[in-house]
């Protein structure tokens, strides 16, 4: 069977016990502040397990798109190096949401194997959780034990420990004895010298896990107790990789027609062979998985960046590069050609990838040739490290800054050191990078209590569309911990008018007032599992109290028009450059929106002007707000309703239209555009590949705008001495300016070849390089000149030239190309360690570069340090 047809098995089969089947949820999680990633099928239910909502369908079944690279689940570093562990993956699950329990869940994943896929019995394993002694005295899972028996043999069903066989969501929360099924798919005569049984959970390539039956039945507390759970729930993830491995009668992952096209890609385009030799094979097994999974990630809305998820998926793609580069031979980007072949193999199951084709490529190129740049000067950087070390090995942190600073790899700097007969200080290197590790677990670290609930409900209702106040009941609350905010509350109400942040949408601020007066201040709200949570400093002294809710209305009046600007805006940009152009982001603020789109080109000024003056045409035209909140999403895209990729929808959406916009959207909005008042974009930019950004403003910040350039422009013509005119007196004082530069410049030149001719007698010669390292009194402009004009007349030279203007200090080098080849020298290198004297940075070419600093006081120092690279 081919992977798609597996993949339909799979559906059909728990179609046809009762399920239903749903769409994978996006891989990249926006309003989850627990997870950045989907790294299990059961993230999107976690409402249901946690008992705070209740399931429309008790049996679910699906195929989840899941990434693995953070936190407690991390394969990262294995894959390519193994033939089963991936970073992005498809999860087969079937669910049971206080439905049936391990009897179905055990006889159904059996059936399924055996009878259907056709899997031999005699291949495959059970698992059974044995208990522990540790943990509340855990007893064994006897209740599978028994079901498997009556299926499996007994010397084929194995006693596994808690690692292996009892699942956690975390350190809190829902859990349960798991049962695993693994499959042997050795040989017979491997099989006959080697038991199977022994190799399970052994990280053998070819007795690998393919299923996990988790039982959830208990729920864990803060103080690691472990409590029935009033509904029991089956939760089953199969990966689906390796089950294509075993049907297909393969011995690796990589082996079937999920890598296979891909692979093929890479080798064509990097002119290597997949299966001759170990370090390109492995090099090949990454570029393929981490193409799927980068890929996914930006077709789901998440870009790389330098913070959060959008590093983590720049560290994989980084991570693919390198393993090209150094493996592969490739020093031109190469990695968005795979986009096409991953389209064509996948789209079918996944149309975003499809529908994002164009942006993914984009992005990958231009990731791909920064980081290029970026691997091109760590080698020189490195090169510099390795000519000034003494003895034959590299001090780790010396590396680690330059994996920390420049993002240069260790696994290429340990394989260049090796090269040049050096090693690598491991253990230096390994202690700075653990250290780094706890200041960033130590300022992220969370302690959340227990939750202490009150009332049990359900049902928390959420009427902050049409009120900014209201009576409320508090449900459940608990005490949180961490090094950011100190101590805070987190509380539940029965109902809210509070928005949780979502959607781009800052969640509201406001009070809870007591009937005795007392007012506890509400600093945030964000949704957790589907539970709208408030944030507060403080807890009512009396929790049983009926209090009254407020909403901070000026916020949420600014906060609501900037959403609203951001739809019109949305439909100013489609209109304006064209259909092309989508949502790729937002973030909408009380006090600003921005807006990032999918575009090729900057915009022109006559373009942003248009889009302004489209937006405000709308504000102007009082269009009133139409919205609908429980519209079957079908009908909704078929009234031409917006949907943004990596948005999880619900069987019903709310739309929201103003006039021809009409978007799918849980925000809040003005009831009218008039309400917005104005729209002004202050800046317009790039973000990445195919990406551009917006900023903008609305209402009141519009009028601060305004009220604050009308004061400039009057303390501009006051400087003018009140001239009529300011465009032309400012024109005119340009003129001047430039008049008056070139003078100046004219006068330097001069200053510059009389200096030259007193330089030049200042030389000292060391080994056939004749070096000068000085403070001159001119303008960057004028020391490059120097340094040339010095060039034109020697070809042995070694120059540093530093001067301060405007309490700044400017480090300039100049190196003869003779010296540079017979030295090994580079300019820019030079300057930007020098540059750490002056408290800048700078870099260029090897034969002249400049740094830029703003501690003068370093001058000094950088010009002695300089001549230790010639001495």
């Amino acid at each position: 069977m081919t992977s798609s047809e597996i993949r339909a098995q799979f559906l059909n089969f728990f179609k046809e016990k009762g399920h239903k089947i749903v769409p994978s949820a996006p891989m990249v999680i926006k309003d989850d502040p627990t997870l950045m990633f989907t790294n299990a099928g059961m993230n999107q239910f976690k409402e249901f397990f946690l008992g705070i909502g209740k399931a429309k369908h008790n049996r679910v079944a699906d195929t989840q798109k899941c990434l693995r690279v953070s936190g407690k689940h991390n394969d990262l570093e294995e894959v390519g190096k193994d033939t089963y562990h991936h970073t992005m993956f498809e999860m087969l699950g079937n669910w049971s949401f206080g439905d049936y329990f391990k009897k179905e869940a055990i006889q159904w994943a059996w059936e399924l194997l055996t009878d259907v896929l056709k899997i031999d019995k005699d291949s495959l394993y059970v698992s059974v959780f044995e208990g522990s002694e540790d943990d509340d005295t855990l007893e064994m899972d006897n209740e599978a034990f028994d079901l498997w028996k009556a299926i499996v043999p007994e010397d084929r069903i194995i006693l596994g420990n808690k690692k292996d066989n009892f699942w956690e969501m975390g350190d809190q929360g829902p859990c349960g004895p798991c049962s695993e099924i693994h499959v042997d798919i050795r040989s017979a005569k491997e099989k006959a010298e080697v038991s199977g049984a022994s190799l399970v959970n052994q990280d053998h390539p070819e007795v690998v896990e393919i299923w996990n039956l988790v039982f959830m039945q208990y729920n864990r507390k803060a103080n690691g107790q472990l409590e029935p759970l009033p509904a029991k729930h089956v939760d089953t993830g199969m990966g689906f990789e390796r089950l294509c491995m075993v049907l297909q009668n393969v011995r690796s992952n990589y082996d079937t027609d999920v890598f296979t096209p891909i692979i093929r890609e890479i080798e064509t385009i990097t002119h290597t062979d997949y299966g001759k030799e170990g370090e390109t094979d492995v090099a090949i097994r990454v570029v393929a998985d981490h193409i799927r999974a980068v890929a996914f990630s930006i077709a789901d809305g998440q870009l790389p960046s330098n913070t959060g998820a959008g590093y983590v998926i720049r560290r994989i793609l980084r991570r693919a590069i390198r393993y090209g580069f150094t493996f592969l031979n490739t020093k031109q980007p190469f990695m968005y050609r795979l986009v096409k072949v991953l389209t064509d193999t996948m789209g079918e199951a996944f149309p975003e990838l499809k529908e994002q084709r164009q942006l993914i490529e984009n992005v990958i190129k231009e990731e791909e040739h920064s980081f290029l740049k970026t691997l091109e000067q760590g080698l020189l950087l490195l090169e510099n490290i390795i000519r000034k070390n003494k003895g034959e090995t590299v001090d780790g942190r010396k590396a680690f800054e330059l994996y920390d600073t420049y993002g240069f790899p260790i696994d290429l700097t340990a394989l260049i050191l090796n090269e040049k007969g050096l090693s690598l200080d491991e253990d230096g290197f390994g202690k700075a990078m653990k250290e780094q590790k706890d200041r960033s677990r130590a300022a992220s670290e969370i302690s959340k209590e227990d939750w202490v609930v009150l009332t049990e409900d359900l049902e928390q209702e959420f009427i902050g569309y049409d009120l900014l106040e209201a009576d409320v009941k508090l449900t459940k609350y608990r005490k949180v911990t961490s090094k950011k905010e100190g101590e805070q509350y987190q509380m539940v109400f029965n109902l809210t008018p509070f928005y949780p942040e979502g959607g781009g949408q800052v969640g509201d601020k406001g009070y809870l007032e007591a009937p005795n007066g007392d007012v506890i201040y509400i600093v945030d709200t964000k949704k957790e599992n589907n539970e709208i949570i408030h944030f507060a400093k403080g807890l009512p002294t009396t929790t049983s109290d009926t209090f009254k809710a407020v909403v901070d209305k000026r916020q949420r009046e600014r906060t609501a028009a900037n959403h609203t600007a951001t739809h019109l805006l949305h439909q100013a940009l489609r209109e304006i450059l064209g259909p092309h152009v989508e949502q790729k982001g937002s973030a909408v603020h009380s006090k600003y929106l921005r807006f990032d789109f999918s575009h090729f080109a900057k915009l022109t000024p006559e373009e942003l002007r248009a889009v302004e003056n489209f937006v405000n045409a709308r504000i102007e035209g009082h269009l009133p707000l139409q919205e609908n909140r429980n519209v079957p999403k079908a009908e909704a895209l078929k009234e031409g309703a917006m949907s943004l990729f990596g948005e999880k929808y619900g069987d019903t959406v709310r739309t929201v239209r103003f006039g021809q916009s009409i978007e799918l959207c849980g925000g809040t909005h003005v009831r009218n555009t008039a309400d917005i008042w104005h729209f002004k974009i202050r800046s317009e930019g790039a973000v990445a590949a195919g990406v551009r950004r917006i900023e903008a403003i609305t209402s009141d910040a519009v009028k601060d705008f305004f009220t604050e350039n009308y004061r400039m422009l009057f303390e501009i013509k006051d400087r003018l001495n009140n001239a009529q005119d300011p465009l032309k007196a400012v024109e005119a004082l340009q003129e001047e300016n430039t008049r008056l530069k070139k003078e100046v410049e004219h006068l330097l030149k001069e200053k510059a070849k009389g200096l030259k001719r007193e330089l030049i007698t200042e030389l000292e010669a060391f080994d056939g390089v004749q070096f000068l390292a000085k403070k001159v009194e001119l303008d960057a402009a004028g020391i490059k000149d120097l340094c040339f004009e010095m060039g034109n007349q020697r070809n042995d030279l070694f120059l540093l030239f530093a001067t301060e203007q405007n309490g700044k200090a400017l480090l300039s080098c100049y190196i003869s190309k003779e010296v540079v080849a017979s030295k090994n020298l580079h300019a820019g290198t030079i300057v930007r360690e020098l540059g750490k004297y002056i408290q800048g940075g700078g870099g260029g070419q090897p034969f002249f570069a400049t740094a830029g600093g703003k501690n003068p006081a370093g001058i000094k120092e950088a010009l002695e340090k300089s001549r230790s690279y010639i001495v």
